[in-house]
């Protein structure tokens, strides 16, 4: 009897085997499953916050001849913002000083101030550089594309040879600023844009564009006759780190 007993007890230790390696398997299976999806919150794109004088800024324009919309600057460079800044130039108070390398544009005040403004320069914008005065100025102008801006982009500038009248969809935007030389049209313009995402940059055509909003603000600032000053190949010392946006101003 003592045989046979261990003949058939001597299987039993390999139920009690199989029940540690399929516990063991239990609490291994949810940290294999763990290791396969990530616990980590996904990754969110930093939304960079506007400030509330600027939102207002370039905000919307409902009172204009064509309703203004609000300009999208979320993504625009922070410089390229309307603010007041320090100037240490030569130049008179109510001069209108255009820096077509720094993409920047003033109107000198007195103090030793100035508002700056964020420009973009098409390439008649870089044709031409020295000194002249608004001669013209106009609302919601017109906009005739010039023959080498029809030859350069037939499709979109050939249907308005004869003229665009004013409107969104107009290039020159919501005003312009006409130079002229000793009475003589430069064919130079100041003037807003469709394109607000160029502000900042080097474009294909066009002469000086500002942000709608902007061009409105100097328009109304500055009277036919006002001097500009057009710089190219000259850098002027600015204080890129003053941030005062002034509400008097």
């Amino acid at each position: 009897m003592q045989v046979s007993q261990l003949m058939f007890a001597a299987p039993l230790p390999i139920p009690s085997l199989l029940r540690k390696a399929l516990r063991f398997l239990t609490l291994l299976l949810p940290v294999a499953l763990a290791a396969c999806v990530s616990t980590q919150p996904p990754v969110q794109q930093a939304v960079r916050r506007i400030d509330p004088v600027y939102a207002a800024m370039y905000g919307p324009r409902p009172d204009e001849p064509h309703p203004l919309p609000a300009t999208d600057i979320s993504e625009v460079d922070p410089r390229f913002l309307r603010r007041e800044v320090a100037y240490y130039g030569r130049e008179e108070p109510g001069t209108i000083v255009v820096d077509t390398d720094a993409r920047y544009l003033y109107l000198v005040r007195e103090g030793g101030r100035a508002i700056r403004y964020g420009i973009g320069v098409g390439k008649e914008g870089l044709a031409w550089s020295g000194r002249a005065r608004v001669g013209r100025k106009a609302e919601w102008p017109r906009w005739t594309p010039t023959p080498a801006m029809i030859r350069r982009e037939p499709e979109r500038n050939a249907p308005w040879a004869g003229g665009m009248p004013g409107g969104l969809n107009n290039p020159l935007g919501a005003r312009a600023l006409y130079l002229y030389d000793n009475g003589r049209d430069t064919m130079y313009r100041i003037h807003g844009t469709t394109e607000p995402w160029t502000i900042g940059e080097s474009v294909s055509s066009g002469c000086i564009r500002m942000f709608n909003q902007d061009i409105i603000d100097l328009y109304n600032r500055v009277p036919v006759g006002s001097p500009v000053v057009v710089l190219r190949g000259q850098r002027m010392f600015d204080a890129d780190n003053e941030m005062r946006v002034s509400s008097a101003y």
